[in-house]
């Protein structure tokens, strides 16, 4: 192994601490500084971890940082990503990849043009439990995969977040939140979607903050918060996605594999490692699945770290900015289907993603 990375985070709200947490783990990372527009927060992190607390715009221009972390809010994705590209910095970016289709292409046709990754949250898909699933379906052990169904659903998210008033706003609510790891997953497992019927709707109910501070201020809902769709892939296998925050309680599962000789239940996409189920014709009892595919005890940052040994070894990385578009393209459309009551065609495609042999680092 080379020189490790060296990572440079842009935001470092309530989801850093899980890729902080995992960064010394990866091998091939070093975490050189972070940066955030609350100077005093990024000061805190950095002295917790022993790192360079950067400010303004001082983290694009370091030598040591290689690739920029961007871990911003949704509305601030596109401008980061563009302003490490053009400090020629590799990114990795938390999803969703923008907030459109109009602010992700120039991102993506500036890290091409530049010669430089761009890769894109979620990572979820590269643990046991996604890539077990993946692995069953490539040997055929419920033959040919024809169908398969998405679900999530909570009450929203101001039940625990003590800033939650984001996730009501235009480029978070439930499909932009918590659907690219269900989108994700079923385009790892199924191939690219080709086509998307929405349907989307919200409650009158008011919300407001549960936790923290801002416990008990109101919160304005911009944006629908119970979606579904109907989605088709180029292999012909149809899926079905529902994500939602208006459900108080649920038990569906969260995404099932139909194929012409079984069924497989994949584990929840917003964790790594969790048990696969098969239930097939020649053995109808639900019986879980040992990992055959991924890796162990994986975490948020793994998909970075893969990132950095494809760049090592001039491949492909899998939690590609390819995909983090493909999905936002399928989002955009099931919102715009939805408002249309007309089916979209997707225009993206993303190449098949090779599994991960089964291993304990990257």
């Amino acid at each position: 192994m080379g020189k490790p990375l060296g990572v440079g985070i842009v935001g470092v709200g309530n989801i850093s601490s899980q890729y902080l947490a995992n960064l010394p783990k990866l091998k091939n990372l070093q975490l050189i500084g972070v940066s955030d527009l609350d100077e005093n927060r990024a000061k805190a992190v950095a002295l917790e971890h022993g790192v360079r607390q950067f400010v303004g715009d001082a983290i694009f221009a370091s030598p040591e940082v290689d690739v920029i972390l961007n871990l911003t809010l949704p509305q601030s994705h596109a401008a980061v990503s563009t302003k490490a590209l053009e400090h020629g910095k590799h990114v990795y970016l938390e999803k969703p990849f923008a907030l459109s289709m109009n602010e992700a292409l120039p991102v993506i046709e500036l890290a091409h043009n530049k010669g430089l990754r761009i890769g894109c949250a979620p990572d979820t898909f590269l643990g046991t439990g996604i890539q077990t699933s993946k692995y069953l379906l490539d040997s055929g052990a419920i033959g040919t995969p024809f169908a398969a169904s998405a679900f999530w659903s909570a009450p929203g998210h101001e039940r625990w977040h003590p800033s939650p008033a984001f996730y009501y706003q235009n480029g978070a609510g439930p499909l932009f939140d918590m659907g690219p790891y269900y989108l994700t997953a079923l385009v790892f497992l199924l191939g690219p979607i080709t086509s998307v019927i929405g349907n989307t709707t919200r409650s009158n109910r008011s919300r407001f903050i549960h936790t923290g501070p801002q416990a008990g201020a109101p919160i304005s809902v911009e944006v629908d918060t119970h979606i579904c769709a109907l989605l088709n892939h180029a292999n012909g296998a149809q899926s079905t996605i529902m994500v939602s925050f208006e459900a108080w309680g649920s038990r569906l599962p969260t995404i099932e594999i139909y194929g012409t000789k079984g069924t497989i239940t994949a584990p929840d996409p917003n964790q790594f490692g969790e048990p696969t189920l098969i239930y097939t014709e020649a053995d109808p009892e639900w019986k879980s699945v040992e990992p055959l595919a991924g890796y162990f005890d994986a975490g948020r940052g793994f998909g970075l770290s893969e990132m950095a040994a494809a760049i090592a070894n001039n491949r492909p990385h899998r939690a590609s900015g390819a995909l983090g578009i493909h999905v936002l393209e399928v989002m955009e459309a099931i919102l715009n289907s939805g408002k249309s009551e007309l089916r979209s065609k997707i225009s993206s495609a993303v190449d098949p993603i090779d599994l991960v042999p089964l291993s304990r680092e990257i």
